[in-house]
């Protein structure tokens, strides 16, 4: 299920990235910090009081080239297009101006939820000043202070009072995958060869599809899948056009519908930058992982040429030692029958429970193999293990202190399990526990 989404909007020089950037630097969801995961600052996952939401930094409307009006249309609209909840920062040092009285006249016709922000209200003199933006008509001012973190707390109230209601339509029986990575890797062209019919656009071109489309259908053996195309994500220096950067955040939305994620990656060009990007948003946020190589019939190829190029994707993806890797042409139709029965093993293994008694076996076995750490004189005491959720699976394990399970120490439970359990393409989490 797709996340609830939070647009910051507003002119220039009144706190919007500051606001991102605390909200997110505070409540940011935990995520690891491993070689080649590279996120981007303008788009970002946070958290409040339990309620998990995507937040994106607009930037600011200007005065760019005298279109004033086309300017604040083009990311307001956007804004009101995408966003669940939208926050229009004003700023008490600027006071009112006529560019927050225009941004506020086009949000005002928006059907989605408009709360109004004025920032840089760090004492009360300055508090009292927010009376004059109740003309804007958008309801009760909330006084914050980015810098100081005053009334964010508010703020962030009314966001997720105003989220929309949770539901969730997927069919229990259907498994819903979507396919990722930079433009013109060739994602249309392996949907289309899947599916044996022209069902989105496809171009030799960089950033032809923009919107994430939703395709069900089932496989021979009786399976349901539902396939979600992505508009391809270019790097953050790259994101030129409004609609491109909003792709960004559709991508990032499919990935959270979906129970498996297939990144595609391009054997004619190899491994960029951009792929270790796309690849971050999936690892985040849990989700089953498949990589598939197109265009393997394009390169030049001997008897090493599939070995060589799975050990450099194992050398700059290594967080995704995980994820199974499948060479394919959407041109020829070379191995993509192999996809929707991977696809189906990684859904599953994302599901599996495995029992708490079986986990303690195994947990016996592994202290056996490898002592626990010791740390400034103290050794870390496993007790306990159990699984707490899937997708991904979830294991709580009870210790003495959890400050002294190591990294290692955790990457080497997370290797048992894989070594004793079929886990193949999914991560999986490890959450240390001080036992009462």
């Amino acid at each position: 299920m797709a996340l609830p989404t939070v647009a910051i909007v507003g002119q220039p020089n009144v706190g919007k990235s500051t606001l991102f950037n605390r909200i997110i630097n505070e409540r940011l969801a935990i995520v690891e910090d491993r070689p080649g995961v590279t996120r981007d600052r303008n788009y970002a996952k946070a958290s409040w009081l339990g309620h998990e939401f995507n937040i994106i930094d607009t930037g600011g409307i200007t005065w760019e080239g005298g279109r004033i009006e086309d300017e604040i249309r083009a990311q307001a609209d956007i804004a009101m297009e995408e966003a669940d909840v939208i926050v229009m920062i004003t700023s008490v040092a600027l006071h009112l101006t006529d560019l927050d009285e225009r941004i506020a006249r086009i949000l005002y016709r928006s059907s989605k939820p408009v709360l109004l922000a004025v920032n840089k209200a760090d004492n009360p003199e300055q508090r009292a000043d927010i009376y004059d933006f109740y003309s804007l008509g958008l309801g009760d001012p909330i006084p914050i202070s980015s810098t100081h973190g005053t009334g964010i707390g508010d703020l962030l109230d009314a966001i997720v009072e105003n989220f929309p209601p949770e539901a969730d339509t997927k069919d229990e029986d259907e498994i819903a995958f979507s396919v990722i990575g930079r433009p013109n890797v060739g994602k249309s062209s392996i949907i289309n060869a899947m599916l044996g019919q022209k069902r989105v656009i496809v171009a030799n071109e960089e950033g032809t599809t923009r919107d994430a489309v939703d395709t069900p259908f089932v496989a021979e053996d009786g399976t349901k899948f539902r396939m979600i195309d992505t508009a391809g994500i270019r790097r953050r220096g790259k994101v030129y056009e409004k609609t491109e950067k909003y792709s960004v955040l559709r991508a990032q939305a499919a990935i959270q519908r979906s129970d498996v994620v297939c990144l595609v990656l391009d054997a004619s060009t190899g491994i960029r930058e951009q792929d270790k990007h796309v690849a971050g948003f999936a690892h985040d946020a849990g989700r089953g992982m498949l990589i598939v190589v197109n265009k393997w019939d394009l390169p030049k190829k001997d008897s090493n040429s599939a070995k060589d190029f799975t050990r450099v994707i194992r050398e700059e993806f290594q967080y995704l030692d995980y994820a199974p890797i499948v060479f394919v042409s959407a041109k020829t139709g070379k191995n993509l029958e192999q996809l929707p029965d991977l696809i189906k093993e990684v859904a599953e293994n994302q599901s599996q429970r495995i029992q708490s008694s079986v986990l303690n076996d195994m947990l016996i076995e592994a202290s056996k193999l490898v002592p626990s750490p010791l740390i400034k004189g103290k050794r870390l005491r496993v007790y306990y293990m159990t699984q707490v959720a899937v997708q991904p699976p979830t294991f709580v394990v009870f210790v003495n202190d959890p400050e002294l399970m190591h990294f290692s120490y955790k990457r080497f439970l997370i290797n048992q399990l894989r070594d004793n359990f079929d886990f193949t393409g999914t991560p999986i989490k490890i959450l240390p526990r001080k036992r009462k």
